[in-house]
């Protein structure tokens, strides 16, 4: 029995970059010699064991064979005659099929390091097309290491597992997992272009496909279309270290854009209700979580508002932190307002103009949130009349916190 370290684990180090997840095979064992050296069972498709001390992951070496459509079209084959070779002739990227030996030597059979060197994401053998995650797993590995270029036979074998249809058999739960991903990594914007040049964006997330070639505003830069400025939004959160559901809510906040009117173009009236729309939809096929659903629909209904805060008067400012629920919810405002801050950011030029809408909105919710709203509940006595009166205090807080005539008080 030996054992190897493998995939990730051994890229990583070669790169010099950290990496907290180290994965094992185990050659020439079987599960009941495993669990006699006091290994803890957890794999259900296939042997995977927990180190009784490290808690590291130990899996038998295997080899699979397709057997269907999709991601669990697959039959497993674990015994102590699969070889080394075999289990990394399984796995998907060159980079990723390399093996670290017990004394220390590096096994590589299909040349990892080479492509390391040169910056080249390759598949491993055929059966890469096989299995239609491998296509959200190269774009994700795309947009981590963003200088990585992608071998132009790995790119025809993606072009015609779409084509073949493999993708359109991808469950819901193994897309959202994947996209949450690549959104997390450092050039999210890197795996929607490989998405789209592969063509599986339009089978998987038609709706951001469809922003591409839609002209932003008529005072934008022509060469920049609604699908380059999202991609450009995207990265600003990513460069700005924000959250899983600031980064979501950057790539789907203009998904209304694709359905503009081609009458009223440039323009784009009306496409906050299209967004609010199209969001619900992706967000639903894809079983987004509650998080990153809700800030999503938050910004596509409210991004235009919050872009234009200075020019808002107090009351629709109160009715803005009112349904936006910011009061109850200060965090998820906050998250709003960095998704704001990416959408302003995510264009060409804008360091040369000043953006005071996160700090107005902050200084006017402080003021809002000053107001006694319970002890103006308690001496109203038509209780009917309390959201009005509530709402009427919030609005004079923010009129005096921003320094705005507001109505005199009755002598």
């Amino acid at each position: 029995m030996q054992t190897y370290l493998v995939g990730g684990a051994v890229r990583d180090e070669l790169l010099g970059r950290p990496n907290a997840d180290r994965d094992h095979v185990v050659v020439g064992a079987t599960p009941e010699a495993m669990l006699a050296q006091g290994f803890r069972p957890v794999g259900k498709d296939f042997p995977v064991f927990l180190h009784p001390q490290s808690h590291e992951e130990y899996a038998l070496a295997r080899t699979e064979r397709k057997t269907g459509r999709g991601y669990h079209g697959f039959a497993f084959h674990a015994a102590p005659d699969v070889t080394l070779e075999d289990d990394l002739a399984r796995r998907d990227l060159t980079i990723n099929a390399m093996a670290r030996a017990g004394d220390g030597s590096l096994v590589d059979p299909f040349h990892g390091q080479a492509d390391l060197r040169a910056k080249v994401l390759r598949h491993v053998g055929p059966a890469f097309a096989e299995d239609p995650v491998r296509i959200l797993r190269l774009a994700r590995f795309a947009a981590r290491f963003s200088d990585f270029t992608i071998a132009p036979e790995t790119l025809d074998l993606m072009r015609g597992m779409v084509a073949d249809g493999e993708v359109d058999h991808l469950v819901a739960e193994r897309v959202w997992q994947e996209l949450a991903k690549g959104l997390m990594e450092e050039r999210p914007s890197r795996m929607i272009e490989v998405l789209r040049d592969c063509g599986a964006l339009v089978r998987l997330l038609p709706e951001v496909d469809k922003l591409f070639g839609v002209p932003q505003r008529a005072d934008y830069h022509p060469e920049v279309d609604t699908g380059i400025h999202t991609l450009m939004v995207i990265d600003q959160s990513a460069l700005r270290g924000f959250a899983l559901p600031v980064r979501f809510a950057a790539l789907t906040h203009d998904l209304g854009k694709a359905e503009t009117p081609a009458d009223i173009l440039p323009r784009h009236l009306g496409h906050e209700e299209r967004s609010v729309r199209l969001t619900e939809q992706l967000c639903a096929r894809l079983r987004v979580p509650n998080d990153c659903r809700d800030l999503a629909l938050l910004m596509a209904r409210y991004h235009g508002n919050v872009h234009r805060a200075a020019d808002l008067k107090a009351s629709t400012l109160v009715t803005l932190f009112e349904k936006t629920d910011a009061l109850r919810r200060p965090e998820r405002f906050q998250q709003l307002l960095d998704a704001c801050l990416c959408d302003y950011t995510g264009r060409l030029g804008w360091e040369n103009r000043r953006y005071d809408s996160p700090q107005r909105l902050l200084a006017a919710l402080a003021a809002v949130r000053s107001v006694p709203a319970g002890d103006i509940a308690a001496a109203c006595a038509d209780k009917g009349g309390i959201p009005e009166r509530i709402h009427a205090a919030r609005v004079l807080a923010v009129k005096a916190a921003l320094n705005e005539p507001g109505e005199q008080p009755e002598q």
